[in-house]
Formats: C-alpha cells, structure tokens, sequence
C-alpha cells in the first residue's frame, strides 16, 4: 500500500485541526477492510494526538495547558524563537495507530484524530500509511 498525505495550511501560532474525516477518506480509498493506520507528522514543532472531537472547548483547554507547561518565552537556547515548539511537540508525538476494522477506523465514540500546531501558521503535512492485515 503507497503512503497517502493530508496537506494543511495552519493559521495560529498554536491550533489543533481535527483531521479525522481525511483520514478515514483514505481508510475507505485503499479498501482496507482489516489492519492498521498510522498517521505521522513530519515536523518537528507539530504533532498529532487522538482526543475528544464533539466539544471544541476541549481544543482550546490542551493547548491553554501546554502553554502553562511550557511557555512561549523562558530561558531558552534554542537560537531560531520556537524551543517551546519542539518541546511540545516531543510532548504531544509525531504518530498515532488506529486500528481499522470493517473498513473503519475504531476511534471511540467521541474520539478525533487531531493534529497540533505549535509554530504557525505554516503549510504542513501528515502522512498516513495503511497496513493491511
């Protein structure tokens, strides 16, 4: 199976996109009735996590807490602006598995497939593999 990619144009310094429908789009491309989806982000100041998706409130909350966590300006090497970024993004992971069964991927019921910005806005990718069982 190729390796399929969801292009996104970011438009905070920190959001999370709720990426779950191209997602399964691409589940239900492949035909895969059985198996596994990764879904990977090749940055080093984005990430991807799966959480609630029915109360954007809760959006908001993550990236409020993340910033009590690590802050936008501290005491940082990091010469280009964006350690807290990086850090974030360690935080948070670069990839999420999601089974797949019946052509569906086995999120919860109220379960997203979220991606996470924390240095935008940017053009940014995620790519997604599908292994089939």
């Amino acid at each position: 199976m190729p390796i399929a990619e969801i292009k996104l144009k970011t438009s905070a310094k920190t959001e999370i996109i709720d990426i779950t429908l191209q997602v399964q789009k691409i589940v239900t491309k492949e035909k895969v009735k059985e198996g596994l989806c990764l879904v990977f982000v090749p940055h080093t100041t984005a990430a991807v996590t799966i959480n609630e998706n029915a109360d954007p409130s809760v959006k908001k909350d993550i990236l409020m807490e993340l910033n009590k966590i690590v802050p936008f300006v501290d005491n940082y090497s990091h010469l280009e602006g964006n350690a807290p970024a990086h850090i974030k993004s360690s935080i948070v992971g670069a990839h999420e598995i999601i089974a797949i069964h019946n052509g569906t991927l086995q999120l919860g019921t109220w379960q997203g497939i979220m991606f996470c910005e924390f240095d935008g806005p940017r053009n940014r990718r995620v790519i997604v593999k599908i292994i089939p069982e």
